[in-house]
């Protein structure tokens, strides 16, 4: 847990560093900048969305499974 934990906090940074270094070395307007932005955090942000929704499904899966009694094999 502390990789991926420290793997996302590593990623929100260079995301952040990269966001900053666009914002000082883009030839296109301000406005449009933070538009394109804009559009591409809301893409990030569904796909993350997404990703822990089929997550959490396999979770809720696996715990069903888990939970549900098991037939007991014949012992010979």
């Amino acid at each position: 847990m502390k990789k991926v934990l420290g793997f996302l906090v590593g990623a929100v940074m260079g995301g952040l560093v990269g966001a900053t270094l666009v914002l000082l070395l883009t030839p296109a307007s301000g406005e449009q900048l933070r538009g394109q932005l804009r559009s591409r955090a809301e893409n990030i942000q569904a796909e993350i969305q997404k990703a822990a929704a089929e997550r959490r499904a396999d979770l809720e899966r696996q715990l069903t499974d888990f939970r549900a009694p098991r037939k007991s094999e014949p012992v010979e």
